[in-house]
């Protein structure tokens, strides 16, 4: 019980540790390619395990919200990042498409709670988008168009589904089959969740060690860059609900700047070259470092 506590409440300590020792002491095998969509779905499966999906299905009755919060947060506010970054660079816009295209990451209601958010809202949003994305991110690329590319929007399509909806199921049955136990269980899940994602980040760090460290200059600017992005991110979310109450703000915030970048990385690993998953792994750096600074922001908004 202390060491999961421990574990919670330090959880960006492990989480920087992954990235550093990434850097400087990286995984001296190489991982195969599926090790790091194991390690998406079993992350999945224990935050699905804690998830109540008729409780939060029951909590989506402003459907008309929900619409307009899953439209902007997977179509409108990709494209938007999309084609203003794509005056000055194509690359980067295409990597941050595909950074921003991902659904709210299932920590987003634990991180809402920290917070003092709607923990509620962030829940339905996270689980919201996590359904619609297999289809909207195909969508995306399609959209824009993916010439140079070889992504088959199919395959894309198959291998979203697969990590998004193996975990869920699998969670909901075995809540069935064990439920008692599962209950009992749940105060571990979180700090369990921790550690496979300071593995996760670890290994994404080591993969692309070379590359980052081959070119330090564009590693800072970079990183500058994906800073100002999710900064952004935070802006849009929070001023998404201007008229709302300070929690409800909170949740959209969080909803919007704290994606499922374990999926983005997986994806780019196996569809993008290393510009990208370059990319995409150093968002691990903001997405890691900016709660404490917005909690401390939003302490002065009423």
């Amino acid at each position: 019980m202390i060491v999961s506590r421990f574990i919670e409440k330090y959880f960006w300590a492990f989480l920087l540790a992954g990235i550093i020792l990434g850097l400087w002491q990286p995984v001296e095998f190489t991982a195969p390619k599926y090790l790091p969509k194991i390690l998406l779905g079993m992350m999945l499966f224990t935050v699905f395990l804690k998830i109540d999906v008729n409780e939060v299905l029951e909590k989506l009755k402003d459907y008309k919200r929900m619409i307009l919060i899953a439209l902007a947060y997977m179509i409108i506010i990709p494209l938007l990042f999309y084609f203003i970054i794509g005056f000055f660079d194509k690359a980067l816009a295409l990597g941050v498409l595909l950074l921003v295209a991902m659904p709210a990451g299932v920590s987003t209601p634990a991180l809402t709670d920290i917070l003092k958010g709607n923990v509620s809202l962030a829940m339905s949003i996270a689980l919201i988008t996590q359904i619609i994305s297999p289809f909207t991110v195909p969508f995306l690329f399609w959209m824009i168009g993916t010439r140079g590319l070889d992504i088959n929007k199919l395959l894309l399509l198959r291998d979203i589904s697969i990590m998004i909806f193996t975990p869920l199921v699998a969670a909901q049955i075995l809540k069935e089959i064990f439920p008692a136990y599962i209950k009992r269980q749940q105060h571990l899940f979180t700090s369990a969740n921790v550690l496979l994602l300071f593995i996760f980040v670890y290994v994404a760090i080591s993969s692309q060690r070379a590359v980052i460290l081959s070119n330090p200059v564009s590693l800072i600017w970079k990183t500058v860059f994906l800073y100002i992005v999710f900064i952004l991110l935070h802006a849009i979310g929070y001023y998404m609900a201007y008229r709302g109450k300070k929690e409800d703000r909170i949740a959209m915030a969080v909803s919007s700047a704290y994606m499922n970048n374990g999926l983005a990385i997986v994806l780019a690993t196996t569809y993008f070259g290393p510009e990208i998953i370059v990319l995409v792994v150093l968002s691990e750096i903001p997405w890691n470092t900016l709660l404490a600074p917005f909690k401390r922001v939003v302490r002065h908004f009423a």
